[in-house]
């Protein structure tokens, strides 16, 4: 298994943050997870979801 990352998103991405997290994404390829937060997050999965993963990239 490969390094894996994790991206979480606070808002909605612009243009040039969807090319970013797709760029820096890209060398992980099923290894890399995008997370939109929102009302209906569960934040014990997102726990979750940072601990498994490498990389945690926090997005704006």
């Amino acid at each position: 298994m490969g390094t894996k990352i994790l991206h979480i998103l606070k808002t909605v991405p612009d243009e040039t943050t969807r090319r970013l997290v797709s760029a820096l994404s890209e060398p992980y390829g099923e290894d890399a997870t995008v997370i939109q937060l929102d009302d209906s997050t569960d934040y014990d999965k997102l726990i979750e979801l940072v601990f498994s993963h490498d990389k945690v990239i926090s997005w704006w």
